[in-house]
């Protein structure tokens, strides 16, 4: 049987994906409520190739936009790098 996948490993195809393809976390966030594959982002991300097709952070800006009716996320999710609120580094 196949292992199933761990948020921890789904965590670390997003964070992949947002080095790859140079997106920010907003765009990350927007991506992953469309349900988008991480893995797949680069046959969308092709418009230096294939002219027609719009850049990658305009196209999820563009797909959010139609599907939820809003231009960004009503929450940011957070940010994974920053140490958590009330953590002090003495």
């Amino acid at each position: 049987m196949p292992k199933k996948k761990t948020t921890a490993d789904q965590g670390q195809a997003w964070a992949d994906a947002q080095r790859r393809h140079r997106l920010s976390a907003a765009h990350v966030q927007m991506a992953r409520e469309l349900g988008l594959n991480p893995k797949k982002l680069g046959k969308i991300d092709n418009h230096r190739q294939e002219p027609w097709k719009a850049p990658l952070p305009q196209f999820i800006e563009d797909l959010y936009a139609r599907r939820f009716g809003r231009p960004t996320p009503r929450t940011a999710a957070p940010n994974q790098d920053s140490p958590p609120a009330g953590a002090e580094g003495g």
